[in-house]
């Protein structure tokens, strides 16, 4: 119920006070007006992006509304044609925030678990293309109710605890909210239903809407009540109408919801949606609204399916309700046979659960009614039995038990129980639950087993052990169990856990009838206010049982139906910690242990209840103590104890040191232990006391045998999801890739582990093995590919050809060819037949870019002939030739359904068996659809394979079975049958499948997720495949591993497992160990790199030239319980801050063999660079006192006068500049740039600022350089490396000489010194401050070091950003947002203030101010006068002293700024490009410099020369001054990239009419009005991206080009495109040039000319007489493209242009297989004249003044050449590819473009004019 005050409802706009924005925000175009239908106030929330147009409840995110009422009503009227969006932040029970939104925008529904996001249609009866779409123009006034409680319980199986915050965002107009506990009536008013007497509620007064008299409600407004009462079964909402007829209403529905798939999960798989119908309330339960089928067809557990009224009204039922006896077989996977995917749905009332008595197996087997539909299976039936699992856990790793023989142990893996003998290694199993099994109990007789799930509300399953027969099914009255015990007998079943609102409670069930067909009969449950950590039934009594938790030991009794308790006096051991207890005999009867946390053992008398005696274990030596020779009990730190179990003579602990030790119950002496490898989570002793089992939370289990002293490993298993695996045929082998960072490889007949690869910094994400030799590919998350050798256990090579995660890894079946690809679209081919394998292509936007890993995303074809993967786009599959990567097909998927309204996309493929050659394609709209690798046609389609998309799949060698997996579940399919084949479906899995595979011989099959699943294939299936390697009598042999599984552990010596016979003498503690380095290590590395000194090659081979190397992997091999040596690594992931430099990445790298021009005979000067580089950090500087002003863009620093906007630019640098520092007397500039393909080093230049000339160039850091400072006395500068580089470096501004240097431990993310001591400076990273002293010892400098770690009630986490206050403050900022102040001297942290919510990446100190910068885009002064008072409080001091004074937003994320020292005004750069200034007395931003972010694909010119524009992949066209190089207007699309672009020639009018006309990504042409800076018009004439675009030369007609090859032609006037050419189709147009001609030249009609160039090399070109409709092909010249070996990855693209000096002349670039500029006469037919390049050409520009043509080469180089005196001139000044070069009209200035830079040259002297003497130095 809602607290009393929101009872019986609240006006949430009138209780928070819209309107003052005092308690509630707003944002943009938000204002009150008047409502004509409502004759009332209302808000208007409207604008073209809804992020930025909103009204919020509360003001701040850190506040809450606290509203539980269980309705909301949100009473609105969407705008017409336009979106909007309705943000809901719900807070659950558990204080877990659920985001739920609503709006037209949303195309489907989609739900994780943290976000619900429904779409919103609002009019019936739409094509299902329409659904989501703009508000229609009738659009009315609409009550949405929202049921709080049933969305989070439908969808989340949640539990609604308040409303938390609201976002009204545009565009909308809203009356108010209102929430209650009542559920109203819009359409009845209170007096109606008075006077009626109607069975409602009636809508209060303010609630209601006017309606005109003697008019019906429904006719003016629209109510929508969600969930509605039918969709609490099924999450689609039912509509509510009247007006229709029913017939009609429902056919509607059919239509715009189509039914879920058969036996799909209700919860998971529907597509929601929010549909307004008009229409009464009364008529919206319609009996036959489809609905999908529930679970229960999946799982016999009827007390878990939903009910027809929603899952809240039967909750309280079904608590108690009948139970379900299943059977499930011991090694039978759970599965049901599932009909043809597209029958029709039926009700749940209509299912009928069925126990097949006919099969012989004991599988629970579930159909549906055969009235309904008839199902199609095959035979056998089930086709699958589960044979084993690995892995331990789950939701625990402390369950595990002895059966009463000591024979088998029972533990769980998610949400399977495996019973494991110790002898046999076979397992059997206990399915059904649907969630990871959270607590296990045993009777004493090893006849009944007791399991628990986790998910609430929790279920209970009583089995029988023997038969595996689950005997009983019931709910818990605990929401949560995580602790089950049983009595000896098994009469008694003892649970713990917590209710909803998060009480501990006990709860004891009678389970002596269960097994006699009876019922678990549930005795007492008590609500406990005490911590419960363990329970445990007295083995002596069965109503006695004890508890231990927090500080506390309770004995328990059941008499008379009750549970009482009483706690034991501990006295002085009342503050300890408990974890665990165990009952032991005594000679005086029983006794009662009892472990902590801090060492403690407590012996109770449970009679007497007192502490007897208490122990503690100590560690072998004290710190500063001396050495002792035994374990001691005493004062002084203990070894945290987490489990113990006790026999009749022995009592065994297991504590988070990594030991078990097992001691005599006087615990006078360690009888024997066993070190693992982590924490042990529990302990065992078996019932003959001979064996002791053990858990680690490192997800092992073994058991330590007492008489014979050996440890045996039983289970090893990741500790996070399985993402991909791998198999290897000769060997019987399986490799898998895990998120906890490893790579295992496991022997498939035994399922014990073999080896294991870690990673702790990069995440291993892909895995291949290769087919012939014992190797191993793995791909990681940084882009390396490395191979390693299973025999020698050793890293072979490594290549770094990639720069994203690698998301697909292949080796071909013939061994000789290996493919990788990364998210960045990059695909790699290998030539791996011999060792090292070795680079043979790398080719880039091949693969579909920002692509995650998948085990399907790379495929080779049997016969190794063909490569498949999904890519340049999500909606492409491309096939090619393995060897010669020659593109043989693409499909596009999406175009497969033309009826589909959604854009089909390829998610995973699978080669199948050959001849004939077909590629299994699964697809975003969940079909898998089977196409002919040769035409490309499609041979068959499996649709609705699952409820969602399949990610992955496998067909057999035979092409019998296809198995597919998605969410938590398999399918096995009957492959030849046609059209509709049958399919089983088998469960298991607690979470989503990654991954499937058959075994290479086919007789079993592999299932990875949560663990790895094994299955016994019980149908026939060939072993091997036709023509495989394997069957092939030509192939060479394999080599097999030299050691078997248990070989390999018995040859690590000294490491076998086996426990001490005696306990050893202390030794110094060393850290965790956690296996054997099998490799060749050197010192403590552990892993291979090449070094920069050896080459630029990005491979590096081992064992030769090998150099250790922190960065890499290890690859151990499996020894036992006790291992030696681990490798000390160190991060080379880039941390989660964004106030690291992460360099763009750059297509092509310069060249050595490039140079430039002498300054004394330039043609060019840089006159302006346009831009700033907002991927630097910390690049400006400005000295208010001097007016230096200084910032960077690309590899350039400009130094700028801002009164007069002129510029200076200083280069030198090859890579893009990092940072730079300015020294405090403004005389000395430090830059720094990265690495690069010609140096191993970072540059940092010294720069002397007034003469602006390098005075030293220095080099330390080898990755990039993220900081610099000088000193206060400017003597010293300290440079910091990035968390790659992890170096600091100190240098002397002297001598320029390096002082010291030191490596640090862990990634820095800012340095600064102290502004009062020279010999002082401060460093902030991961979880602490460092602060280091510089002492000078004759020549030589020291560093001292002193970390600080934060302390965890500031809750900082990681310090981002850094300065110095008032002595002797440090302010530090976190990735948080809080700033947190430390007192330096000493060494504490007294104050912290939460300052943004995001990350702060800069901090300035002046005075008592105190600036703050975030990635949240504020800026934000504060007031800090009071702070140093404070410091004298400790940590006593508030942070209400510190105020806020102003706040800026602007648009990026800070990351440079500099202020004046009053903190008045400053300059602040951000992310997006753009130095602001910023005036705080005003309380003003104004732009300085603006540049693109993103690249830049094209620029013009105004006919007047006056104006220049530009394009770029951000969406926006902007318009220029060419006089100033200011920014004038900018014309923004969201959500799309602007490709070509345009200006209208001088004859189509007045400067007035000057136009420009943009070409968009989603094949659109929008034509901009200069004069009156808006959009003219907006034309669709191509359904791919436009490439390229012009105007005819009277400026009448629109040419455009796409990407598919075809050219429109199009009137603006009109806006219709009238002719489609299709001459280059297949080839993207790079090029579109059109120019006058004489009329009748070249023997056509019309005064145009103009030509389209495409990628293929082809080029046409054309005369037109527009007016008259004419146009006719002139010429077409084409030539042979360059070979792949020729190019670098970077595409080239087909230049060309009309000469304008000779209007006969056509100059060519990319025109043939060499890189030269060709001359072509279209009169003579033939290329007159060539001019050789060193470089394949990527620009070209002809001046149309002197006989000059710029060319823009890859190799970041510009050259000028002239065409009269054939002079040369390159010159530098860019860092990426030079895809841009363009002359202005007036022929004196020329722009060059790379990415987003922008510079602009002067065209000087006789060149302007044309001519040159001399020629230019040639190229080295």
């Amino acid at each position: 119920m809602a607290k009393v005050w929101q009872h019986p409802f609240l006006n949430v706009f009138r209780h928070f006070k819209v309107g003052e924005w005092k308690r509630s925000t707003k944002e943009g175009d938000v204002a009150p007006v008047t409502d004509k239908t409502l004759k009332c106030t209302v808000y208007r929330v409207r604008g073209s992006v809804s992020a930025g147009n909103y009204i919020q409840l509360p003001k701040t995110s850190t506040q809450s509304l606290g509203l539980t009422g269980r309705y909301l009503y949100v009473l609105f009227r969407p705008l017409p044609a336009k979106h909007f969006v309705i943000h809901l932040d719900v807070a659950t029970e558990d204080s877990q925030v659920i985001r739920v939104s609503f709006s037209n925008l949303f195309k489907e529904f989609k739900s994780t678990a943290t976000w619900l996001q429904f779409p919103f249609i609002c009019e019936a009866g739409l094509s299902v293309k329409e659904l989501a779409s703009v508000a229609p123009s009738g659009a009315r006034w609409t009550c949405l109710q929202l049921d709080l409680h049933d969305i989070l319980l439908v969808y989340l199986n949640r539990r609604y605890g308040h409303l938390k915050s609201v976002k009204l965002c545009a565009s909308l107009l809203v009356k108010s909210l209102y929430t209650s506990d009542l559920c109203f009536d819009p359409a009845v008013t209170m007096a109606e239903a008075q006077r009626a007497k109607l069975p409602v509620t009636p809508v209060p007064r303010e609630m209601a809407f006017p309606v005109p008299k003697g008019e019906s409600w429904y006719d003016h407004y629209v109510h929508i009540r969600f969930p509605s009462d039918s969709s609490k079964a099924s999450p689609e909402p039912v509509r509510k109408s009247c007006s229709p007829p029913e017939a009609d209403f429902l056919g509607r529905m059919l239509q715009v919801l189509p039914h879920p798939v058969a036996f799909s999960n209700p919860f998971q798989d529907t597509l929601p949606s929010m549909v307004q119908m008009f229409g009464p309330t009364a008529s919206c339960q319609a009996p036959s609204v489809p609905r999908p089928l529930p679970e229960v067809s999946l799982f016999c557990e009827r007390s878990e399916v939903p009910s027809t009224n929603g899952p809240s009204d039967r909750s309280q039922e079904r608590s108690t309700g009948p139970e379900i006896t299943d059977k499930h077989a011991a090694g039978n996977g759970v599965h049901v046979s599932a009909p043809k995917p597209t029958m029709v749905p039926v009700a749940l009332e209509d299912v009928a659960v069925h126990e097949l008595s006919d099969r012989k197996q004991n599988g629970q087997e579930m159909a549906l009614d055969k009235n309904l539909f008839q199902p199609r299976s095959f035979l056998p039936d089930p086709i699958l039995r589960l044979k084993g699992v690995i892995g331990f856990g789950g939701h625990s790793t402390k369950w595990a038990l002895w059966t009463k023989d000591g024979a088998a142990v029972v533990y769980p893996c998610h949400a399977v129980i495996v019973v494991l003998h110790i002898d046999t290694r076979e397992q059997r199993f206990f399915l059904g639950h649907t969630d990871k099994v959270s607590a296990l109990a045993l009777d004493g007789s090893s006849l009944l087993l007791a399991s628990a799930q986790a998910r609430p509300p929790s279920m209970l399953r009583l089995w029988d052990f023997h038969t595996g027969e689950c005997l009983s099914l019931f709910r818990s009255p605990a929401h949560v169990l995580c602790s089950l015990s049983f009595s000896n007998s098994g009469a008694l079943l003892c649970g713990v856990g917590k209710d909803c609102h998060g009480r501990t409670m006990v709860v004891a069930w009678g389970t002596a009838q269960v097994g006699r067909g009876g019922a678990a009969a549930l005795l007492a449950k008590v609500h406990t206010r005490v911590d419960i950590q363990a329970f445990e039934v007295a083995l002596f009594d069965e109503t006695r049982m004890a508890s231990c938790g927090q500080g506390s030991v309770q004995l328990w009794r059941l008499r008379g139906g009750q549970l009482r308790s009483c706690p034991v006096d501990l006295g002085e051991h009342r503050v300890l910690e408990l974890t665990d207890l165990a009952f032991g005999r005594a000679q005086d009867g029983h006794m009662l242990y009892v472990c902590g946390r801090s060492g403690h053992i407590l012996e109770i008398d449970h009679q007497r209840m007192a502490v007897r005696h208490a122990r503690r274990l100590l560690p072998t030596r004290s710190p500063g103590g001396p050495l002792s020779q035994k374990q001691t009990f005493s004062s002084g730190p203990g070894i945290c104890i987490s489990s113990l179990s006790v026999s009749q003579a022995l009592c065994a602990m297991g504590s988070e040191d990594g030991y078990l030790r097992l001691w005599p119950l006087d615990f006078s002496s360690v009888l024997l232990e066993a070190e693992h490898e982590g924490p042990v989570t529990s302990v065992c002793i078996s019932p003959d006391g001979q064996r002791v089992l053990s858990t680690t939370s490192s997800g092992h289990l073994g058991f330590l045998d007492i008489p014979s002293r050996e440890y045996s490993m039983l289970v090893r298993s990741h500790t996070a999801p399985v993402l991909a695996l791998a198999t290897e045929g000769s060997r019987g082998q399986l490799a898998t890739v895990s998120q906890d960072h490893t790579v295992r490889v496991w022997d498939l007949a035994t399922l014990q582990q073999l080896y294991d690869l870690r990673s702790p910094e990069e995440a291993p994400c892909t895995i291949a093995f290769h087919p012939m030799r014992p190797a191993l590919f793995c791909g990681f998350s940084s882009g390396a590919v490395r191979s390693f050798s299973l025999e020698a256990a050793e890293v072979l090579v490594e290549h770094r050809c990639h720069r994203g995660p690698v998301t697909g890894l292949a080796a071909s079946p013939d061994g000789s060819l290996l493919f990788s690809s990364c998210s960045w679209g990059t695909l790699a081919q290998y030539h791996c037949a011999s060792t090292p394998c070795r680079v043979l292509r790398v080719a880039a936007n091949m693969v579909c870019r920002d692509a995650h890993p998948t085990p399907n995303a790379l495929v080779v074809s049997g016969d190794s002939r063909l490569l498949a993967f999904v890519g340049p786009s999500r909606h492409v599959v491309t096939v090619m030739n393995a060897a010669s990567l020659e593109e043989l097909l693409q499909i596009d998927v999406g175009a497969l359904d033309l009826a589909s309204s959604r854009l089909d996309s390829a998610v995973a493929v699978c080669f199948g068996p050959g001849p004939p050659g077909y590629l299994l394609v699964s697809t975003s709209s969940n079909t898998v659809t089977v196409l002919d690798t040769t035409s490309g046609r499609v041979v068959r389609e499996l649709p609705g394979v699952h409820p969602v998309a399949c990610p992955s799949l496998a067909l057999s060698w035979d092409a019998r079975f296809l198995l597919t997996a998605t969410d938590r579940a398999i399918k096995v399919w009957d492959y030849p049958t046609k059209p509709c084949p049958g399919c089983q479906v088998y469960i298991g899995h607690s979470e989503p499948v990654h991954a499937v595979a058959f075994t290479p011989d086919q007789q079993q099959l592999l299932s990875v997720g949560d663990a790895i699943f094994l299955w016994d294939i019980l149908g026939p299936l060939e072993r091997s495949p036709p023509g495989s390697a394997g069957d092939s009598p030509g192939a060479p042999p394999t080599c097999e591993t030299s050691l078997d599984a248990k070989q390999l552990e018995d040859t690590v010596s000294g490491a076998n497992g086996l426990p001490r016979q005696q306990v050893p003498e202390p030794s110094p503690a060393s850290p965790l160990q956690l296996g054997i380095c099998a490799g060749p290590l050197k010192g403590d590395g552990g892993a291979f790199s090449l070094s920069d000194e050896e080459g630029s090659s990005d491979e590096s081979h081992s064992p030769e030239g090998l150099h250790q190397a922190s960065s890499l992997p290890m690859l151990v091999k499996e020894a036992s319980a006790r291992s030696i040596g681990r490798a000390q690594v160190h991060p080379s992931a880039r941390p989660d801050c964004y106030r690291h430099f992460l360099a763009r990445h750059k297509t092509s790298p310069l060249v050595r063999s490039a140079s430039v021009s002498d300054a004394s005979v330039e043609c060019l000067l840089l006159k302006a660079v346009v831009g700033y580089n907002g991927n630097g950090r910390a690049n400006v500087v400005w000295k208010p006192d001097t007016g230096f002003f200084a910032y960077t863009c690309g590899c350039l620093v400009v130094v700028e006068d801002l009164h007069s906007g002129a510029q200076q630019h200083w280069l030198g640098h090859p890579e893009e500049i990092s940072t730079l520092a300015l020294s405090h007397d403004a005389q000395v500039l430090a830059s720094a740039s990265g690495c690069s393909g010609t140096t191993s080093r970072c540059h940092i230049r010294i720069w002397n600022v007034p003469g602006g000339s390098c005075r030293h160039l220095i080099s330390y850091h080898t990755t990039a350089v993220q900081a610099l400072a000088f000193s206060p006395d400017d003597k010293l500068l300290v440079t910091l490396g990035d968390y790659r580089d992890c170096t600091l470096a100190l240098w002397s501004m002297a001598t320029h000489e390096l002082l010291s240097s030191t490596r640090l431990p862990a990634p820095v993310h800012g340095v600064a010194f102290n502004p009062r001591d020279a010999g002082e400076l401060a460093c902030v990273g991961q979880g602490a401050v460092t602060l280091w002293l510089l002492q000078q010892r004759g020549t030589s400098l020291h560093l001292q070091v002193r970390r600080e770690p934060i302390p965890e009630e500031v809750g900082a986490g990681e310090l981002t950003s850094l300065c110095f206050g008032a002595a002797p403050l440090l302010y530090c900022g976190s990735n948080t947002g809080r700033v947190c102040v430390w007192d330096a001297s000493a060494g504490r942290c007294f104050l912290a203030w939460d300052a943004d919510d995001g990350e702060i990446g800069v901090l300035l100190c002046s005075g008592a101010r105190l600036l703050s910068g975030s990635n949240t885009r504020r800026l934000r002064l504060w007031a800090v006068g009071a702070v140093p008072e404070l410091r004298c409080k400790g940590s006593c001091a508030r942070s209400s002293s510190v105020l806020m004074e102003r706040e800026l937003t602007l648009d990026g994320a800070v990351v440079s700024a500099v202020f004046h020292d009053s903190m008045d005004m400053g300059v602040v750069g951000t992310t997006a490009g753009t130095l602001w200034y910023i005036s705080w007395a005003e309380g003003t931003s104004t732009r300085l410099i603006s540049g693109h972010r993103s690249k830049v694909n094209e620029v013009v010119f105004s006919p007047s020369a006056s104006h220049w524009a530009t394009c770029s992949d951000d969406g926006s066209v902007r318009v220029w001054s060419l006089a100033s190089m200011e920014l004038l207007i900018q014309f923004q699309v969201l959500n799309q990239s602007c490709l070509c672009l345009a200006w209208s020639p001088p004859s189509c009018g007045s400067p007035e009419q000057q136009q420009v006309v943009a070409g968009y990504s989603d094949g659109t042409l929008r034509v901009f009005s200069i004069a009156r800076i808006a959009m003219q018009l907006k034309m669709h004439p191509h359904q791919a991206a436009l490439m390229a675009v012009a105007y005819s030369a009277d400026g009448q007609i629109i040419l455009s080009g796409d990407k598919d090859g075809l050219v429109a032609v199009s009137r603006p006037r009109t806006g219709m495109t009238f002719r489609i050419l299709s001459d280059h189709r297949g080839a993207l147009i790079s090029t579109i040039q059109s120019t006058n001609k004489e009329y009748g030249d070249f023997g056509a009609q019309g005064a145009d000319l103009w030509l389209a160039a495409s990628s293929d090399q082809r080029i046409s070109i054309w005369a037109a007489d527009w007016p008259r409709g004419h146009c006719e092909l002139v010429d077409w010249l084409s030539s042979p493209s360059p070979t792949l070996t020729e190019v670098a990855s970077h595409p080239l693209p087909c230049l060309v242009a009309f000469c304008p000096w000779d209007g006969a002349l056509l100059v060519c670039a990319g025109l043939g297989v060499h890189p030269e500029v060709a001359f072509y006469n279209l009169h003579q037919k033939q290329v007159v004249e060539r001019i050789p390049l060193p470089f394949y050409a990527v620009s070209l520009s002809l001046s149309p003044g002197a006989h000059l043509v710029a060319i823009g080469f890859a190799e970041h180089v510009l050259r000028l050449v002239d065409c009269e005196s054939g002079a040369v001139r390159d010159f530098a000044g860019h860092d990426d590819v030079v895809q841009l070069c363009r002359f202005a009209p007036s022929a004196r200035l020329l722009f060059s473009v790379a990415h987003s830079d922008i510079l602009v040259w002067e065209v000087t002297g006789h060149w302007a004019s044309g001519g040159a003497s001399s020629s230019g130095p040639p190229l080295g």
